[in-house]
């Protein structure tokens, strides 16, 4: 069973910026495409961005320019960079791990409010 660990969120202030983290375990990381979602209060989970074995990003268009995904095949993780952070970004931040359709892990999630 992979273990997927969200870490880095909090509180921030309105044009702040904030890094998320997501570690997983497992000797095979390297292979799996890996996502961040978020999901706010009352509102369906939404993708932010993927972000391939090989480095290649995708983002939903809503976050391009602000966030930035990457990742650190050594280390197991995969991070999320966000600038300018808005109230609107208030929302639980989700890390997504897939080997197939039939391996695909989430973490518990990490929450980040932007509020002054």
């Amino acid at each position: 069973q992979v273990q997927v660990v969200e870490s880095g969120g909090g509180l921030v202030q309105p044009g702040g910026s904030l890094r998320l983290s997501c570690a997983a375990s497992g000797s095979i990381f390297k292979f799996a495409v890996t996502g961040w979602y978020r999901q706010a209060p009352g509102k369906q989970r939404e993708v932010i961005a993927h972000i391939t074995s090989g480095c290649t990003t995708n983002y939903a268009d809503s976050f391009k320019g602000r966030f930035t995904v990457s990742r650190d095949n050594a280390k197991n993780t995969v991070y999320l960079q966000m600038h300018n952070l808005k109230p609107e970004d208030t929302a639980v931040y989700y890390c997504n791990v897939r080997y197939s359709t039939s391996a695909d892990y989430w973490g518990q999630g990490t929450q980040v409010t932007v509020s002054s």
